[in-house]
């Protein structure tokens, strides 16, 4: 098996899977409970915990600890909402309060003529995690550049006195684009600064989706000016079905669900401390080989597609190292990767979630191809099972597959 999806999904680390084992038979206590074994199990998932948020330069108590990107996602989205509590707050007031506040508010955003209340901004390209989100809160999308970059003059436009909040991730997950976070959070500040001589006190927040940048990119949250930003161990060799948003002390959120008052009364329910703990392994990893990756999924990149035959490279500049998005025009890609998989190769059409239900990437189409590239797109992620002579193998192996189809379709 060649495998080119790890956009998609990573394989959990032997390493991360050792520092697991023991939060699931000797160390199974409830971090609630009140006796010596629980408190010490308590105190493990807050060094997690720690270790992660340093990762970002962020503190423990930032995070707020969740089962996936997509429920962070959406959590961060309850920051436009009325009834917000702070993230700090120890256990929210009754829901049914709350809930009926964020309907009205959710009803009032939906019905509004679109120019007079847009509280949401999100790039044209996000995963559908946070486009639904957006959508269902009345946001506007943001235009991207033929090359995936946002466009700061569409982003400036379309900033009005009634923004709340502004989702751009920080690596897309089917071009592998780098978006200038930094140069967004100075647009924003220049425009709460106004707001403020202006005597309009409306929040202003930035959150970032940066599940696919943890392992490649050296993330610092002061740094790149981020409000709310999403992380995802999956995607970095950990376990599925845990991740954390980071919450600045200037962002409040509502909770999506109710119970014991966990993670500050944001995110109730007992916690996965063996989710946390390998995540905080995963993160440990990835920093201490961050360098060494990036050197050796850029040469790999390079041999790649210079290998390749006769095709179009999509993402071309500001790409994370392990992405290649490429285009065979006149040929039917998921043709193509039934053909790859055939022969032990795996890759995508883009998407995981997308592609299995046969939907055309609006990622691919927001920066500016046409239907038939589209058509003809595949996306291959590099990651730690690989190695130097697959990269020779599936070069070959892609070729021969894409002159096949070409034969077919010639006759």
């Amino acid at each position: 098996m060649i495998y080119l999806d790890h956009a998609a999904a990573t394989p959990v680390d032997s390493r991360v899977l050792r520092a697991m084992e023991p939060y699931f038979t000797d160390d199974f206590f409830n971090p609630s409970a009140a006796y010596l074994p629980a408190k010490k199990v308590a105190a493990d998932y807050e060094k997690a915990k720690g270790v992660i948020a340093h990762a970002i330069g962020a503190k423990a108590s930032d995070l707020v600890i969740t089962a996936g990107a997509t429920e962070a996602n959406n959590l961060a989205f309850t920051a436009i909402l009325d009834g917000q509590i702070s993230h700090s707050a120890p256990r929210p007031a009754g829901p049914s309060a709350r809930a009926a506040g964020a309907k009205s508010r959710a009803a009032a955003l939906r019905n509004a003529p679109s120019q007079d209340i847009c509280p949401v901004l999100f790039l044209a390209t996000e995963h559908d995690s946070v486009r639904r989100v957006a959508e269902h809160y009345g946001g506007k999308s943001i235009s991207v550049l033929p090359n995936g970059l946002i466009d700061l003059n569409d982003l400036r436009a379309k900033i009005t006195d009634e923004t709340e909040l502004i989702s751009v991730a920080l690596v897309n997950n089917e071009l592998g684009t780098i978006q200038p976070l930094a140069e967004i959070s100075s647009i924003i500040k220049e425009i709460k600064l106004d707001r403020m001589k202006r005597g309009i006190k409306r929040q202003l927040l930035l959150h970032s989706d940066a599940s696919q940048a943890l392992n490649l990119l050296d993330i610092n949250v002061a740094r790149l000016g981020v409000d709310l930003m999403t992380l995802n161990s999956a995607k970095i060799y950990g376990p599925k079905g845990i991740g954390a948003l980071y919450v600045s002390h200037d962002a409040k959120l509502k909770p999506l669900s109710y119970g014991g008052g966990q993670e500050k009364g944001l995110r109730s329910g007992t916690e996965n401390v063996p989710g946390v703990v390998g995540f905080a392994k995963a993160v440990e990893l990835a920093k201490d080989h961050l360098n060494g990756n990036r050197k050796k999924y850029a040469a790999w990149r390079k041999m790649l597609l210079a290998e390749l035959q006769g095709h179009e490279l999509i993402n071309k500049k500001h790409v994370l190292d392990n992405f290649v998005v490429i285009c065979y025009n006149g040929v039917d890609a998921e043709r193509l990767v039934f053909l790859l998989e055939e022969k032990g190769v795996y890759v995508s059409t883009g998407a995981a979630c997308a592609a299995s239900k046969g939907i055309r990437s609006h990622v691919l189409k927001a920066i500016g191809l046409s239907d038939e590239q589209i058509a003809g797109s595949l996306r291959l992620t590099l990651g730690e099972t690989n190695t130097e002579q697959q990269i020779h193998q599936v070069a070959e192996i892609i070729n021969s597959a894409v002159k096949t189809e070409y034969d077919r379709i010639r006759a």
